[in-house]
């Protein structure tokens, strides 16, 4: 295994030698202007779109890059590595590339459609292995392989080489613009993407100001920059499971503390509520990490007016299955799904007054759970409630209690709320 230095900083001159080594695998993405997103903010908003990768992000550049430096000895003995998914299809696709054996570790919580996707690019050259619940259960588990079987640890961001290879996008953008720069969005899981970038930019066009993005759930680079040290996170939302480690790698944080020009944190129901957008209104795809950028752009809406924008759309893996929690989480963060417990009277009828006289018009039943106790006056049944308007909500709150229907407000109760959602 590589030893690093805090010291390190991505010098040009070593991601242009990355953008040599990985041109036989990694595509020049499209740089893309928005309509929309322009429109709406005022702006020149174009997106880099890594969602096209044919790994479906742009993973396979800091992966390739690593590998391909690696000695024969060491491509001999195999590669190791730990990915929420998108690095493990790298990490697959160079494996079957370049006819190396390649073990993967996974969280168990990992997407069904990723993992397939990672056997399918990796084929006989890899073998995936699901361990624990996040990037960082997997992570010890692959290191401690390595250390037991020689193998050489390919890192999703805290690598020299794993961060050139993703420089490499700030490359592409800086020859495919034709105008300056102002501001560029970058999603942050670990930092490597950033780290990458940042040491691009610092060289090609300094006064680009570079903007990290993290999930609300997930804040571990915010929360280390405030505290000067990098900080791990024990309690995270996984939901966004791109972007959603517990701790940053050092060299990332040494880096990104230093060069970026602020960090911003998304509501996980936000991203969700971008990924709807995107999909039907301009029939882009992206998995959760990818929409982080496009979801920040809201609270910078006066600082880009008038101003060249870029967001990196950093992949598209996402899961069919996962359609009704996004939907879900969005209508959740829009303030329009709501869950009560309503207390129903013991007598006929009671159901068709609610329905009647308690719903409005435009209210609509999406849950509905209901366990008849004969021996009490009131049932209980959780019930999800969905709203055309939020400013709906006190009216029929006010109707529940009028009528003594209603019994208890669920949204702001986790304790209880995480069983339903």
């Amino acid at each position: 295994m590589s030893t690093i230095t805090t010291t390190y900083f991505p010098e040009l001159e070593d991601i242009q030698k990355a953008a040599t080594v990985i041109k036989e695998v990694a595509m020049v993405t499209p740089l893309m202007n928005s309509i929309r997103y322009s429109k709406r903010y005022d702006a020149n908003i174009l997106l880099k779109r890594e969602d096209l990768q044919r790994v479906r992000s742009y993973k396979i550049r800091g992966a390739f890059n690593k590998i391909s430096s690696l000695s024969k000895e060491e491509l001999d003995r195999g590669v190791v590595c730990a990915s929420a998914g998108n690095h493990a299809q790298g990490v697959a696709f160079a494996c079957n590339h370049l006819g190396i054996n390649g073990t993967i570790y996974m969280p168990a919580v990992t997407p069904k459609q990723k993992v397939e996707q990672t056997q399918m690019f990796g084929g006989e050259h890899v073998k995936i292995v699901l361990e624990g619940d996040t990037f960082d259960d997997s992570s010890k588990a692959a290191k401690a392989i390595c250390k037991s079987e020689g193998k050489t640890f390919v890192h999703p961001f805290e690598d020299p080489k794993t961060i050139e290879g993703q420089g490499t996008i700030g490359l592409e953008i800086f020859k495919q613009s034709d105008v300056p720069i102002d501001y560029i969005f970058v999603a942050i899981g670990g930092g490597g993407l950033a780290s990458g970038l940042c040491g691009a930019m610092k060289s090609l066009s300094p006064k680009t100001k570079i903007i990290g993005v993290e999930p609300q759930g997930a804040p571990s680079m915010l929360t280390s920059i405030r505290n000067n040290k990098n900080t791990e996170i024990f309690d995270i939302d996984k939901f966004i499971d791109g972007a959603a480690v517990q701790k940053v790698g050092d060299l990332n944080f040494n880096i990104c503390k230093e060069y970026l020009s602020d960090m911003y944190t998304v509501h996980e129901g936000q991203v969700c509520q971008t990924i709807l957008d995107l999909y039907n209104r301009d029939a882009i795809v992206v998995e959760p990490a990818g929409a982080l950028t496009l979801a920040a752009l809201e609270a910078y809406k006066e600082q880009i007016k008038g101003k060249n924008v870029v967001c990196i759309v950093s992949g598209s893996n996402n899961d069919i299955t996962r359609t009704a929690e996004i939907k879900e989480r969005a209508l959740l963060y829009a303030d329009l799904k709501h869950y009560f417990i309503i207390r129903f009277p013991q007598r006929a009828g009671a159901l068709k007054q609610f329905l009647g006289e308690v719903l409005g018009p435009n209210d609509d039943i999406t849950h509905f759970e209901y366990s008849k106790k004969s021996s009490r006056e009131n049932g209980p049944a959780v019930v999800g409630i969905e709203l055309k308007n939020k400013e709906d909500l006190q009216p029929l709150i006010s109707r529940m209690k009028q009528y003594n229907f209603f019994g208890d407000y669920l949204n702001d109760k986790p304790h209880l709320f995480q069983f339903l959602v």
